[in-house]
């Protein structure tokens, strides 16, 4: 959570952390590595079509405890790597996922050149940048956000 902002919901220069900072564990001794969100899905041959042939992922791996048991995979594109699941209690369907990259105008060009009937996205300015929202069959929403050159850091 951060405190100031312009009253409208946007933050304006470098927002201060509210809460009790002084309690979290020296940086030197805890180092995040990545994050790898999970999302839910219900159709593998959908949940293809959406992420390898639209997005342009990779299928890095793919997980079943036995044939015919609901399958854990990941996929990746760069440095966005994905995990996606049938698994019941895994995700909750609909979630968001917000992730900063350069070249969102090429991404959005590379896309709209497909023939993918279920989707037009548009770019949009949000306050931080240019962002291009997906949403995938699962009602699983990935913005990919351009920030802004100035004021972010």
């Amino acid at each position: 959570m951060f405190a100031g902002g312009d009253g409208k919901g946007a933050p304006v220069g470098k927002a201060a952390p509210v809460g009790n900072t002084a309690q979290r564990t020296p940086a030197a001794q805890v180092a995040f590595r990545r994050t790898v969100p999970v999302f839910r899905i219900f159709d593998v041959a959908k949940a293809h079509e959406f992420y390898v042939d639209y997005l342009g992922c990779a299928i890095d791996w793919e997980h079943r405890f036995e044939p015919g048991m609901p399958l854990y995979t990941q996929v990746s594109r760069g440095d966005l790597v994905l995990h996606l699941s049938e698994h019941h209690g895994d995700a909750t369907p609909g979630s968001t996922l917000h992730t900063e990259l350069t070249g969102v105008r090429a991404l959005h060009a590379e896309l709209a050149a497909k023939d993918y009937p279920y989707l037009r996205p548009g770019l949009e300015h949000d306050g931080f940048g240019t962002c291009l929202t997906l949403t995938d069959p699962f009602g699983n929403q990935l913005r990919f956000s351009e920030p802004d050159a100035v004021g972010r850091s």
